[in-house]
């Protein structure tokens, strides 16, 4: 054994991870009829920014988990 003791951050964050995705998954059912009714042309836009939409929230959430602070420290 090393002395390091594993981090309680992850687990938490993989749970935290499950619940937004399955936020997602609820919002995408709930709104998944007014999208299918646009057309073709004008659904790509929208399947391109909920696609990346919902990445957004990852980033500051993996920088926790790895390191315990919301934000990259200032050099």
């Amino acid at each position: 054994m090393n002395g390091h003791q594993p981090s309680w951050r992850k687990p938490a964050g993989m749970l935290i991870i499950l619940g937004l995705i399955a936020v997602l998954a609820f919002t995408v059912t709930t709104v998944i009829e007014a999208i299918g009714g646009l057309s073709p042309i004008a659904a790509i836009p929208v399947y391109a920014i909920a696609g990346i939409l919902w990445i957004a929230p990852l980033r500051p959430l993996l920088q926790w988990m790895e390191t315990g602070q919301w934000r990259r420290p200032k050099n």
